[in-house]
């Protein structure tokens, strides 16, 4: 039996970084949605708070998509 080490380290490169990334993005969202209870404290704009809770959708979104592609690869 014969491993390709070339190919075992690349797949596990790339789970690396796609796990880092994801876990990023996702904790960027986490941080989105608690900064609105201090935008809102500190008097700041509606705007503010609008902002960092559609940042925080766009990344659970895009977490919700990277896990979404990695399903549809083991399933087809």
């Amino acid at each position: 039996m014969k491993i390709d080490w070339a190919a075992l380290g690349s797949v596990f490169g790339v789970s690396l970084v796609v796990t880092v990334a994801l876990v990023g993005v996702f904790t960027l969202g986490i941080v989105g949605l608690a900064k609105q209870p201090e935008a809102a404290a500190q008097g700041g704009s509606g705007g503010s708070r609008v902002l960092a809770r559609a940042g925080a959708y766009v990344c659970f979104v895009l977490c919700a998509a990277a896990v979404a592609y990695g399903i549809y690869l083991i399933v087809a």
